[in-house]
């Protein structure tokens, strides 16, 4: 008489397996992407944060009143010694795809996105 040697994985086993991974990818995988999205609105806070700085140093060196408007290529042409770099290296993208608004001196910018701008997502705290 044969004995016969059972060696591997029942179904049963695989089955159980393949829960267990699916379980974990169900809890993992939504955790990541919200992670992913905080990181951008941080990133994007971060640039707005500069832009605002800028906006502020650009308001003080040129005596500019609260209400007045600045654009990003008065913060990212050369200083007023014409020499050496903006206020800003380069204009900042927003890492999750929106658009910055500097708005007015005095107030913070803001991010707008969504389509056509419907909703600000990422503001400055307070």
């Amino acid at each position: 008489m044969k004995i016969r040697s059972s060696k591997g994985f029942t179904l049963v086993e695989i089955m159980i397996v393949v829960a267990i991974i699916g379980i974990i990818i169900a809890i993992a995988v939504p955790a990541f992407l919200r992670a992913r999205e905080n990181s951008r609105g941080q990133a994007c806070q971060e640039n707005l944060s500069k832009v605002d700085g800028a906006k502020e140093q650009y308001a003080l060196e040129f005596k500019v009143s609260n209400g007045a408007t600045v654009a990003f290529s008065d913060l990212t042409a050369p200083n007023s010694a014409g020499s050496g770099e903006g206020y800003l290296k380069t204009t900042p993208t927003c890492p999750a795809g929106g658009s910055y608004t500097i708005a007015v001196i005095g107030t913070a910018p803001t991010c707008s996105i969504g389509a056509n701008g419907a909703f600000i997502d990422h503001i400055l705290p307070q």
